[in-house]
């Protein structure tokens, strides 16, 4: 709308004539978008962005809508249309316009400002609500192209995320064919969604989504808050399979933030759009220009194995972008290719009589000389704004991989855009975002936060999401080295129970019951929409979370291997603690907020460069001093969970 309306002077002359124009950019001030999209969605049922909605002189909501065409077309009214309607009708109707809008205040007022109906949760409440949600997920689920819903399809890694926590209570419970059936879901998903062109094939990283039902045409912004979550999603997929392919997307995901998101002192950027210019000059950006391909583009690049690499993702004289009758409706990727992998590489490499690596390895350097390409032509807007809560999500997905990628296979080769850089660098990455914020964007006096910096702090203040993905991110960053803020607050909430002594956690846990509470009918109506607040219930509802404590010399290389270890398995309901006991500013932070823990450090056996306890139900294992050993005992305490069903 900016370029075919904004800046058309027809209807910016009726817009100054008539209404006071005010452009909010919604990642600035997030508050103000969540009360209109409310509004908005609640007049049609769902919303989007851009966003449009006219107000009262005393700010009352009159109308609103998403998309408008500068004229009458596609079945819609015009913009240039609406606004005359809007005038007209402020004209005639003026008192029944402002008596609507002070209803609609009154029911934004009761939807913003959700109270629990009881301090209670009703008994069985978390079984019944993330049954519920994966239910309403398995029936909407896509078995051909992955995915939940139909089209225009989203990455959206808090679906995934319940799926594997289901997946989890099912292994323990030893339900082992329902949990593989989940677990099939999710990997087919999370492989259509990497071999198709909503993932950036040559630059890494995902774009926002994808406009068909097979993953393929992509709307080519890319979103920070996109990007730490899907990663993680990834990342806990390869912790529970194995396969070295999802650890290589979520590689393939990081490495691109480290290479084009990351400011000089850290910070991760928000987001790069989806318009650029074909060329230095050009007059308008188009769509997806930076991205696409021609056949004969890649025929000049590439030479000998243009043939290969063509056949590989789907590159056509004509254009590819023809998969699907919603992929490309308006022609305007004519002649034009996104990157698409359609056959197994496997088979591929087989057809080319070339060993699977060898096969992979020429698809890297191919890969490599249409990055160095794509690197000439104009680059889509970097939006350089800081905003904490993405920074948050990315945070935790850098520290994880910083432990979970430490325990891979030895000898894996990796392709471009991946870098195969050594772990510890990922931990670097959040460990300078995590100061960024605290030395620009947190006020120690005040113990608050700014929302989002760019050439300084913003005026706007943290908002509920700030403050939880961050925790979030800073958990993940103890442990390890777009969710609702509500859901991941509630998360928190849980796993900060498990660290303090039994006063303080009893207060966390009171607090989550009284956010599930707030959000009862929700969860009971419309759980799908919630998905970690239903992983939240559940794990509230767990008896007594796993705690591992790991003390010893925390620089040492085998406490790092016992790190790597307490995180080889996926346990969404475990804690891991890391004590050094010859540091006393940490023991006496565990001597004020969890004695037990403090005097487990000092008894654990001395001599020892690591040492594990595994600690559940009030009951903790010998200490263990091997990597190998810490293993089995996790994986035992899970089979013993399933014993007990």
């Amino acid at each position: 709308m900016e370029v075919e309306s904004f800046e058309n002077e027809e209807v910016a002359k009726i817009l100054n004539d008539w209404f006071v124009s005010i452009k909010v950019d919604r990642e600035e001030r997030p508050d103000v978008d969540k009360v209109y999209m409310t509004y908005v969605s609640a007049l049609y049922g769902g919303g989007g962005w851009p966003l449009t909605v006219f107000l009262s002189p005393n700010l009352k909501p009159l109308m609103g809508g998403t998309y408008f065409p500068p004229d009458d077309k596609y079945g819609r009214p015009g913009f240039k249309t609406i606004l005359r309607k809007v005038k007209e009708a402020w004209d005639t109707k003026r008192d029944a316009l402002e008596k609507s809008g002070n209803v609609v205040i009154e029911q934004l007022r009761d939807a913003l400002s959700a109270k629990a109906s009881s301090q209670d949760v009703p008994n069985d409440v978390a079984v019944l609500y993330i049954d519920q949600c994966v239910e309403k997920l398995a029936s909407s689920y896509d078995p051909k192209f992955g995915g939940f819903g139909s089209a225009p399809k989203f990455p959206r890694p808090v679906e995934d995320c319940i799926m594997l926590y289901k997946y989890r209570k099912h292994m323990e419970a030893r339900q082992e064919s329902e949990a593989q059936n989940i677990m099939k879901m999710v990997t087919h998903t999370l492989q259509c969604m990497a071999r198709g062109g909503v993932h950036d094939h040559v630059g890494g990283g995902f774009h926002r989504y994808s406009v068909d039902e097979c993953w393929h045409v992509p709307h080519f912004e890319k979103m920070l808050y996109d990007q730490g979550q899907i990663a993680n999603v990834y990342l806990d997929t390869y912790v529970i399979t194995g396969d070295e392919y999802y650890f290589s997307v979520a590689r393939d995901i990081l490495d691109y933030l480290r290479r084009d998101m990351i400011g000089e002192d850290g910070e991760i950027f928000s987001a790069e759009d989806a318009d650029s210019a074909e060329y230095e000059g050009a007059p308008r950006k188009k769509e997806g220009s930076f991205y696409v391909w021609t056949s004969q583009e890649i025929e000049d690049t590439l030479g000998e194995n243009a043939e290969l690499f063509k056949n590989h993702y789907y590159v056509k004289s004509s254009g590819n972008c023809d998969l699907s009758g919603m992929s490309d409706p308006h022609n305007e990727f004519s002649g034009k290719n996104v990157l698409i992998e359609r056959r197994p590489g496997s088979l591929m490499a087989s057809k080319y009589g070339k060993s699977v690596d060898e096969y992979y390895g020429i698809l890297g350097e191919c890969r490599q000389k249409l990055f160095d390409v794509r690197s000439k032509r104009p680059r889509p807007h970097l939006d350089d704004k800081v905003i904490v809560s993405w920074n948050g999500l990315a945070i935790s997905a850098f520290a994880r991989a910083s432990q979970i990628l430490k325990s891979g296979p030895p000898g894996t080769k990796f392709y471009f855009p991946v870098a195969g850089c050594d772990p510890v660098e990922y931990l670097q990455v959040a460990e300078k975002a995590a100061n960024f914020i605290k030395e620009k964007l947190y006020d120690a006096n005040t113990k608050r936060l700014q929302h989002s910096y760019r050439n300084g702090p913003a005026k706007a203040p943290g908002f509920l999401d700030d403050y939880a993905f961050l925790i979030n991110g800073l958990l993940d960053l103890y442990e390890y080295g777009e969710p609702s803020g509500n859901s991941m607050a509630a998360i928190n909430m849980v796993r900060l129970s498990s660290i303090f002594d039994a006063t303080k956690s009893e207060g966390y846990k009171r607090n989550v019951e009284h956010l599930l509470a707030v959000f009862e009918t929700r969860l009971k109506e419309l759980g799908i929409a919630l998905p970690l607040m239903c992983c939240a219930a559940d794990m509230l509802s767990v008896p007594s979370r796993k705690q591992v404590v790991l003390v010893g010399n925390k620089a040492s290389p085998e406490f790092q291997d016992m790190v790597a270890a307490a995180f080889s398995s996926y346990d969404p309901n475990r804690t891991v603690i890391q004590i050094d006991a010859s540091n006393m500013e940490e023991m006496a932070f565990w001597e004020s907020n969890n004695a037990n823990i403090a005097q487990m450090a000092r008894s654990s056996p001395s001599g020892k460069p690591a040492v594990a306890h595994v600690c559940q139900e009030f009951k903790c294992s010998p200490p263990v001093t091997s990597p190998g050993t810490l293993r089995e005992l996790l994986n035992k305490t899970v089979a013993a969970a399933g014993s007990a069903v």
